[in-house]
């Protein structure tokens, strides 16, 4: 059914069509109007056998939603930025244990200094811990990719991150297909656990595991991680049949990269996240002017889709990967990973961070790192739209006075902030 809704509800009323049976909440923003539409759901009755609990902190809601799902139950819970933060230790634990959570995380900057709005460095910072990770480029996609999220996490025993980007996404009014709840109950089934608590037959799980088979334990992780890279496909199919449509958007190849006249392209930019959607724009101008330019989404980042991504840029000749967030002291995040998937091809590849605390991506911008990479001007490493004045002032400022102050309301004060 088709309405005129906030990303936030659209997911909200997706997660209900999943029929989830404990929902964990805490609530910080951008996330918080998915929790609040999720306990009003619940509280009218419209989830059957649904616990909706209200936690402390988010350490608790993962925790939570750790021992609901060791019990059997089908788990939701959803954070961001500082909210992940606090809950790393058990999040490593769910995925550790084997456990089919689903959280969403409304990607938000980590501080500090304090910011409330996107960019992707909660995400990057768990990359590694053993969750797969989705990225929805638009508000239909991040209400469908939970659906999958759920039938993946399920069918494999690995919990799934669904990452949408914070108030660009969450609070953005757009029309969406809301699914039926029997489309979805065809597509997915009732839980039954790979593993579950049970008084009758007691075993312990999250035991002690020493030397003599600790490396073995991430091994497997691991061998998850590339079943989940094999399913992915095959799931993503079969969500087509039953709705119509692709889960993580029109140009969706197989759940694990969106292609955007890849073919022939000699150009391509690579990102995650909604700025897919710029960048798209911006391609479509460039092509009816002959240039022959692309894009490349990456919707599983964890795990990372590299014969994929191999085969959409073995003709690029040049690759701009725009960066949602950096690694200090080394550069790109999803450029490393780029890099490891085009190993053998011989194109240039570099790295334009942007966006970074909710600056906006523009299509100006986009069309400037398009014509600085055609012109051979691009770096290797750049940092778009820097205020090259404001930095120099800091850095001087550092270098006459050993007691400069703090760097971050320096720069509003040179900004005239008040």
């Amino acid at each position: 059914m088709l309405k005129q809704i906030e990303g936030s509800r659209a997911v909200a009323e997706t997660i209900a069509a999943c029929r989830p049976a404990v929902i964990c909440a805490y609530p910080i923003s951008p996330q918080t109007h998915i929790v609040e539409a999720l306990d009003e759901i619940v509280r009218m009755g419209q989830i059957d056998d649904c616990e909706f609990v209200n936690v402390e902190s988010e350490f608790s809601a993962m925790s939570v939603a750790i021992g609901a799902s060791a019990t059997g139950a089908r788990a939701y819970t959803a954070t961001a930025s500082q909210g992940l933060l606090f809950m790393v230790e058990p999040v490593y634990n769910a995925s550790g244990l084997g456990l089919p959570i689903v959280m969403t995380l409304a990607n938000r900057a980590i501080g500090a200094p304090i910011n409330i709005w996107n960019d992707h460095s909660d995400a990057m910072s768990q990359r590694d811990s053993g969750w797969i990770q989705l990225y929805a480029q638009d508000n239909q996609s991040a209400a469908d990719l939970h659906i999958l999220a759920f039938r993946l996490a399920e069918e494999i025993s690995l919990p799934v991150m669904v990452c949408m980007d914070g108030f660009i996404l969450t609070h953005a009014m757009e029309e969406i297909d809301i699914v039926d709840r029997d489309l979805v109950d065809k597509f997915l089934p009732p839980f039954v656990p790979r593993q579950v608590l049970d008084p009758a037959d007691p075993v312990s799980i999250g035991a002690m595991v020493g030397p003599e088979a600790f490396t073995e334990v991430r091994y497997l992780a691991h061998v998850k991680q590339l079943q989940a890279l094999e399913l992915l496909p095959k799931l993503s199919k079969e969500f087509e049949e039953i709705f119509g449509r692709r889960a993580a958007g029109e140009h969706d190849a197989d759940g694990l990269i969106t292609k955007y006249f890849t073919d022939d392209a000699e150009i391509v930019l690579v990102a995650l996240g909604s700025v897919l959607g710029t960048i798209k724009d911006v391609v479509d101008e460039l092509r009816a002017t002959g240039q022959k330019v692309g894009a490349l989404g990456i919707t599983s980042f964890r795990p990372f889709p590299l014969d994929a991504v191999h085969d959409a840029l073995v003709d690029a000749k040049k690759v701009v990967v725009v960066e949602r967030a950096f690694a200090p002291g080394i550069g790109g995040i999803v450029s490393s990973n780029i890099r490891t998937a085009i190993t053998n091809i011989p194109c240039q590849i570099f790295t334009a961070v942007s966006g970074l605390g909710g600056r906006p991506i523009t299509r100006e911008l986009i069309r400037k790192i398009f014509a600085s990479t055609v012109a051979g001007t691009m770096p290797a490493l750049t940092f778009t739209d820097l205020n090259y004045d404001l930095i120099d002032r800091e850095i001087e400022r550092t270098n006459q006075n050993r007691r400069s102050g703090p760097m971050a309301e320096n720069l509003l004060k040179d900004l005239g902030a008040k």
